[in-house]
């Protein structure tokens, strides 16, 4: 594959989206043309993890420009692994917007796509101005896709998430761009390859990155600016929840390690902040999913502390600890997805994800059982799941780089994850409705129920001719459970990967000689 390919991963979404923008409301033509173009997006993402495997980086700017000039656009392992899982996620959450009822506006299929290219972009982009502009990118049709996922008449909770997310992303790319600025007023160039260990040698440049950093954390929702997530994500729908839960704090853990890891060069000084925060943000997240009633509130808690996980990797800043934590990524990134589309597909049939108000899932919607089951259980890190792999490497990264703390915290944490994904199942799949849990008529009951009244049995044959979650709600759920399970007892693939991803981070001469030479 050569190197002037990579600009059509961001030039072709945003031309098909102006092309259905154009072409108005032609609901076969949007589906048929956002699913090819993500289809093309993931298979171009696994074209590239396969010519990582023997070859180096490659970069090129854009319209060959001269270098200092052309947006220049850089790959390497890391980077294809990522295009390669949120286009598989893209695609998944798709379907299953598209089967939910939430993908009917003419609008759903353009906004997809500048998401997209948005985030391929900003995984590709070696340039930090260009890293901004392509988060923004990203964020602008995300705002569109959160209103549109709204019902007419928006209960205050989703309005006021909403408001959330549009003012905290507003805020920190004011930050980010401040960042930037200061970075270049200080080094004289935004280029990472040209600011390649910089920030080791130059106190200043050192905390004019730090300030880009601080908004890259709060986007990836860091402890202690990590609250906006678990309020605004659940507000929107169970797709874009899924979406965004794969895609935005991805982008900004990927620019993190990447930062870092060139800028930086893995500045050893810095690194014990890094342990701390992280740490703070496992406990913090998982102790926030305690007070939660919702799946989706529940899961978003964890999705906090799962966060805390995958940035330990870059503060070990060792081989073993890169490789754990990049392979911690991409399979949190596939088992949230799952989570939350297995969830929603019930959410979304039965009016509810309130713990304890809908009836008998297990006995009804096995195979959404079943595939919370094993998703849940790659969460919390049992064998033999990919999240077991993910732990028991990032455990032994942290005892190897003596961060026994960490270690400490990293089980810990296990356990109380555990405990909330059987809060999860005993809530929605063992049990079910009780009349104390709600004693009024719920979407699914004749109209005037009071199911205070009856009894459990009665509550269940009312309940009964509720049309069972169809393939089209369940497939994106299944796929990714089966896909996480894939990952566990084939793991030494994707840990090969990693190591190949974490061996370029630990050294980027290659990543930024092919920069350079763009």
């Amino acid at each position: 594959m050569t190197a002037a390919l990579l600009p059509f991963f961001i030039g072709i979404p945003f031309l098909s989206a102006g092309l259905l923008s154009i072409l108005g409301d032609r609901p076969r033509l949007h589906v048929s043309l956002l699913l090819a173009n993500l289809v093309a997006s993931t298979a171009g993402g696994l074209a590239l993890v396969a010519h990582f495997t023997h070859a180096d980086p490659m970069a090129h700017g854009v319209a060959l420009w001269p270098f200092g000039i052309a947006i220049p656009f850089a790959a390497d392992m890391f980077a294809a692994l990522m295009l390669s899982v949120t286009g598989i996620l893209s695609v998944t959450c798709a379907i299953f917007a598209l089967y939910s009822g939430h993908a009917t506006s003419r609008y759903f299929a353009p906004l997809l796509l500048v998401l997209v290219a948005g985030v391929n972009g900003a995984l590709l982009t070696a340039d930090l101005f260009n890293l901004f502009v392509f988060v923004e990118v990203m964020l602008l049709p995300s705002y569109g896709l959160f209103v549109l996922a709204s019902r007419a008449k928006a209960p205050y909770r989703q309005i006021a998430g909403a408001r959330l997310y549009v003012t905290i992303n507003l805020l920190t790319s004011t930050i980010f761009l401040g960042g930037v600025g200061f970075v270049y007023g200080t080094a004289g160039t935004v280029n990472i390859a040209q600011l390649a260990g910089l920030a080791r040698e130059d106190s200043a440049v050192a905390i004019s990155v730090g300030v880009v950093l601080f908004a890259l954390s709060i986007k990836a929702s860091v402890v202690p600016v990590h609250g906006w997530l678990a309020r605004a994500y659940p507000s929107t729908s169970p797709a874009i929840t899924a979406l965004f839960s794969g895609l935005h704090t991805k982008v900004a853990i990927y620019a993190i390690y990447r930062i870092y890891a060139v800028i930086f060069d893995g500045d050893a000084r810095f690194l014990w902040i890094g342990v701390l925060l992280f740490s703070l943000t496992m406990i913090i997240g998982v102790l926030g999913a305690v007070g939660e009633n919702t799946t989706r509130s529940i899961l978003a808690f964890h999705m906090v502390s799962q966060i805390g996980y995958i940035l330990l990797g870059v503060a070990l800043f060792t081989e073993f600890g890169l490789t754990a934590g990049i392979f911690y990524l991409l399979h949190h990134m596939i088992v949230k997805a799952s989570l939350f589309l297995s969830t929603g597909a019930i959410e979304i049939k039965y009016g509810t994800g309130t713990l304890g108000r809908v009836p008998e899932i297990l006995k009804r919607e096995p195979v959404i059982a079943v595939a919370f089951f094993v998703a849940a259980l790659s969460l919390a890190g049992l064998p033999p799941f990919s999240g077991f792999v993910a732990k028991l490497s990032l455990i032994m990264a942290s005892i190897e780089a003596d961060q026994i703390a960490a270690a400490v915290v990293m089980i810990v944490v296990s356990l109380f994850t555990i405990l909330s994904m059987l809060k999860i199942w005993s809530g929605i799949f063992w049990g079910g409705r009780t009349a104390e849990d709600q004693p009024e008529a719920e979407p699914g009951f004749p109209a005037g129920t009071n199911l205070g009244t009856l009894t459990r049995k009665q509550v269940r044959q009312l309940a009964e001719p509720t049309p069972r979650i169809g393939v089209g709600l369940a497939a994106p759920g299944v796929i990714l459970a089966a896909l996480t399970l894939g990952l566990g007892l084939g793991a030494e693939l994707l840990l090969t990967l990693s190591q190949t991803a974490a061996q370029g981070l630990l050294d980027p001469s290659s990543y930024v000689n092919a920069v350079m030479n763009s």
